[in-house]
């Protein structure tokens, strides 16, 4: 381990890596408490498995692969809302029906696209040693709008979210903050994708969550302990991904997984200790 943190303060790579992680723990850690306390977390999947369609499509014409998943993310997530609100249909279905619409269009353009796709696997399962000085902008640009607007905005965030009839009532901006909140889930899940990948990215967004749920019940105590559990298991899985030779963003949700085995079985020992 001290050979590893020797070698994040040597390696460009891995001090990149090591940033992105801590960026990403507190996107995740802020984002995902909402997800998982709104109970959100299909739609979170949905909005996140649609986003291949866009990277399909960004292959398909050259361009930028994390643009095409941005622009079908921020789509797919404004649909299922508009869905949801303006016709009858369910909003698990809506979900249902986007998440396979868009994994089918990724499918069908990258299997159009002339040559091999060299990179999609890291788009699939994640690639957090690729990450460049570029995405780290981003993500930073993104953990400023989320923490001034989680700091200064929360009362009213949750205020609509757990009691949306009488926000309604109240003639609260209701729509506009609907909106608002599925489109900052949808920018934090392309932002994500270069970590962990599609495949992987919905238990980046929770397993912080429910761990830190098993000691907090307080929405701000959660959310501050999502972060640092998001960001040690972030650590753990890149030295294991660094040291083993694993895929960067598998390491990490199994990091993740075990901690929240761990925090499981101390909460068993002390209710036994209790009985």
């Amino acid at each position: 381990m001290v050979e590893f943190v020797n070698d994040i303060f040597q390696y460009q790579f891995l001090q990149n890596a090591f940033i992105a992680g801590l960026l990403v723990s507190i996107a995740c850690g802020i984002v995902g408490t909402y997800i998982v306390a709104k109970r959100l977390v299909f739609l979170s999947g949905g909005i996140t498995h649609s986003s291949f369609g866009g990277i399909g499509i960004a292959y398909y014409l050259g361009l930028n692969p994390i643009l095409g998943a941005f622009v079908f993310s921020v789509l797919s997530a404004m649909g299922i809302e508009f869905f949801a609100d303006k016709t009858k249909m369910r909003e698990d279905s809506a979900i249902g029906i986007l998440w396979a619409l868009g994994t089918a269009i990724g499918v069908i353009f990258v299997s159009m696209t002339p040559g091999y796709a060299p990179n999609l696997m890291s788009f699939l399962f994640g690639g957090l040693l690729g990450v460049t000085k570029v995405d780290l902008a981003v993500m930073l640009a993104l953990d400023v709008v989320l923490l001034l607007l989680f700091i200064f905005g929360l009362r009213t965030i949750l205020y609509i979210a757990f009691d949306k009839e009488f926000a309604i009532s109240q003639n609260a901006a209701v729509k506009l903050v609907n909106y608002m909140m599925i489109i900052l889930i949808s920018v934090t899940i392309v932002m994500c994708i270069r970590v962990v990948g599609i495949i992987l990215l919905i238990a980046l967004l929770t397993i912080p969550v429910v761990t830190a749920n098993i000691f907090y019940k307080d929405f701000k105590c959660i959310m501050v302990a999502s972060i640092v559990l998001g960001f040690v298991g972030m650590l753990v899985g890149l030295y294991i991904s660094f040291e083993v030779n694993l895929p960067s963003g598998a390491a990490i949700i199994l990091a993740q997984s075990v901690i929240w085995l761990g925090c499981k079985g101390v909460e068993f020992l002390k209710k036994v200790k209790r009985s």
